[in-house]
């Protein structure tokens, strides 16, 4: 196999790894991205446990749908069985972010789902919900996340974080630092009162302008 076919989507991993540090949207090593390449049916993702700026093109783990491992000398990403999940229940998904960022991991620690507060949330549907507890990288947590998400594009993992998708990993990562601010929004509109909140049919005007609405 030519171990070359995989840079391009290598080298996304990288970047989107610096800017999930340089946007605050993890601390250390935490959270994880990957990017799927349909055709070649791989998958790159980031390494276990490795800084975000000590890594390099060559760190990036290659796995096939099915997790085999297909180059790298690192560990996958633990929540690797997750991405893989994803990739194969969701044709529209070929990049994804997971993220610890403050706000969207405290409302993922009260358990609550984050409603339609501001409008940006329509990059991931009328809401993102929240899965209950299950243990980091586990199959559980895989399971639970891909039962939790439905067709959105975003989902809370409790007492965790959150994982954006995206028809590419820009896309992913535009939706995880956009609901990044819709969350740290809630939790000042909480602190006020009573949120006001938009209705489905207000989301589904903005869904429809931003090409996320989904018939259903």
């Amino acid at each position: 196999m030519n171990i070359k076919m995989m840079e391009y989507e290598k080298e996304q991993v990288v970047r989107y790894g610096k800017k999930l540090i340089d946007r605050r949207l993890t601390t250390g090593s935490g959270g994880n991205i990957s990017v799927y390449n349909r055709e070649k049916n791989l998958v790159a993702i980031s390494p276990s446990g490795l800084d975000y700026y000590e890594t390099t093109p060559e760190d990036i783990v290659i796995l096939d749908i099915d997790g085999h491992l297909v180059e790298g000398k690192h560990r996958p990403s633990s929540e690797a069985g997750m991405h893989l999940a994803f990739y194969k229940n969701r044709a529209d998904v070929s990049g994804i972010v997971h993220t610890h960022s403050k706000f969207a991991t405290a409302i993922a620690c009260m358990g609550w789902e984050l409603p339609a507060v501001h409008y940006l949330i329509g990059m991931a549907g009328h809401r993102v919900k929240c899965t209950g507890y299950a243990t980091y990288g586990s199959d559980e947590l895989a399971k639970k996340a891909l039962e939790t998400i439905g067709d959105s594009n975003a989902v809370l993992l409790a007492n965790h974080g959150l994982i954006a998708l995206g028809e590419d990993v820009d896309r992913a990562f535009s939706t995880a630092e956009h609901l990044e601010f819709v969350s740290e929004v809630y939790y000042l509109t909480k602190t006020l009162g009573t949120p006001n909140i938009l209705s489905d049919e207000d989301m589904d005007e903005v869904m429809k302008k931003f090409g996320t609405f989904k018939y259903r």
